[in-house]
């Protein structure tokens, strides 16, 4: 029982902690703030259901931590790092790009709409 316990402890590690890493790996120019066709292919083909896979996990490991993370205190952290996180990394982020560029494009989106 140990055994399947660890299992599971270092599968749903390495899940979440994919997503983070390939799209660090997926960015080839990093002064361009457009992702190229290959970027988004392995974003759409690896990356997002990674993140949607370690999304699902992410909310049973909270849902299972509930009591410890209300007697710690700390609910909200456990839930953004648990759940928002990965689906932020699955749902927000742009087709093909890495954080930076996001941010980037999220920033120039928001000085766009706030000049009109």
């Amino acid at each position: 029982m140990k055994r399947a316990i660890a299992s599971m402890l270092l599968v749903t590690m390495m899940t979440v902690s994919l997503p983070a890493s390939a799209t660090d790996i997926v960015e080839d120019d990093t002064t361009s703030s457009r992702p190229t066709v290959y970027a988004m292919g392995l974003d759409a083909g690896l990356v997002r259901p990674v993140g949607l896979a370690a999304t699902v996990i992410g909310v049973g490991l909270f849902v299972a931590t509930l009591p410890f993370s209300l007697l710690g205190g700390n609910v909200k952290e456990s839930a953004k790092t648990l759940v928002g996180d990965p689906a932020r990394l699955t749902f927000y982020r742009c087709l093909g790009c890495t954080t930076g560029q996001d941010n980037e494009n999220t920033t120039a989106h928001e000085l766009h709409d706030d000049a009109q």
